[in-house]
């Protein structure tokens, strides 16, 4: 073969390779795909990667494997979504920790460290009493709170967990001392409502769906919801803006997202089969029976959304003593 010959191959497989590499995304997936969880199997991050990994299955026409990496208060399940190659084969459910654990010390991960796709689900913080509790609304808790700094006790996560920050963010933007209501520390929103409803503590800031059995019970009432506009689950549950002025609003929230550096346009065909699939009645329906709050916002809105977030939490967690 002529050097002539041979330097002329050797271009055209160049030129191959290039055109491979110009539209190696183009037939995205062609192989499985992991979703990370962070958290532990059975509960509500759980079920909604769950089904929405069912659902883009059917969508992306590929298996959708969730994984369930837990440990470290979510870093390692975080953290594995991070590091994995940025190639559409590795996604993840990342959840409102992430705009906590870096202000604790445990990460130097933020929403930053993502290429966000959706905001998928939002629950926000109910403020929850005993059902024959003598604080018929949230101005009248507040201000007992207020009255008798250190009588009125809250529970229902760890110290310094979302629900804490939750209650802790609204007394300090009622300019009442968050240590007002003094932090029980417990493994969930479940056994502190359990807490609750024993008499052992006065108040569980935490979403009305994991106090929904307890309120439909008629052993726990609702005074107020942490978002803007009342809950669909119990929309005559008022917000906290209506009932006390405040505008503290928290959530637990859920998103999918992607290492760093994900090509536009697998992002673009993944943001695609999520908007669809966030759609449908299946999602929805699965949503609505958990009492699991449904909420939309693609990658430019999401991720201002998890700066805020960020910054909010950060601003709690000063106030209360627990950033590193």
């Amino acid at each position: 073969m002529t050097a002539i010959k041979r330097r002329h191959l050797a271009g055209l497989a160049a030129g191959f390779t290039l055109a491979a590499a110009g539209t190696a995304h183009a037939a995205w997936p062609e192989r499985p795909i992991t979703l990370i969880v962070p958290w532990g199997a059975g509960g509500g991050t759980d079920a909604t990667a769950r089904i929405i990994g069912s659902l883009l299955e059917k969508e992306l026409k590929q298996p959708v494997n969730v994984v369930n990496r837990t440990g470290g208060s979510g870093v390692v399940g975080h953290q594995a979504i991070a590091s994995a190659a940025p190639d559409g084969y590795t996604i993840g459910m990342a959840t409102v920790e992430i705009g906590m654990m870096h202000w604790q010390g445990l990460t130097a991960l933020k929403g930053s460290s993502y290429t966000p796709i959706a905001l998928v689900n939002a629950d926000p913080a109910g403020l929850q009493v005993r059902a024959d509790s003598s604080y018929k609304s949230a101005k009248d808790l507040v201000d007992a709170i207020k009255a008798n700094p250190g009588k009125l006790k809250s529970s229902g996560t760890g110290q310094g967990g979302i629900w804490h920050l939750a209650i802790a963010g609204m007394l300090r933007s009622l300019s009442v001392d968050p240590a007002a209501s003094p932090w029980v520390p417990s493994n969930g929103a479940a056994p502190g409502l359990q807490d609750l409803v024993a008499g052992g503590i006065e108040i569980v800031p935490c979403s009305l769906p994991e106090a929904r059995s307890l309120i439909d019970a008629g052993k726990v009432r609702s005074l107020a919801v942490m978002d803007a506009k009342p809950a669909a689950l119990y929309p005559n549950v008022p917000t906290l803006k209506a009932a006390t002025g405040s505008d503290w609003t928290l959530a637990a929230w859920r998103g999918i997202v992607a290492p760093k550096g994900l090509p536009k346009d697998v992002s673009d065909r993944l943001l695609a089969a999520l908007e669809k699939l966030h759609k449908s009645a299946e999602f929805n329906d699965f949503m609505k029976q958990r009492g699991f709050g449904v909420t939309w916002m693609p990658p430019v809105e999401f991720a201002a959304f998890m700066e805020k977030s960020s910054n909010d939490l950060g601003a709690v967690m000063k106030a209360v003593g627990i950033v590193k």
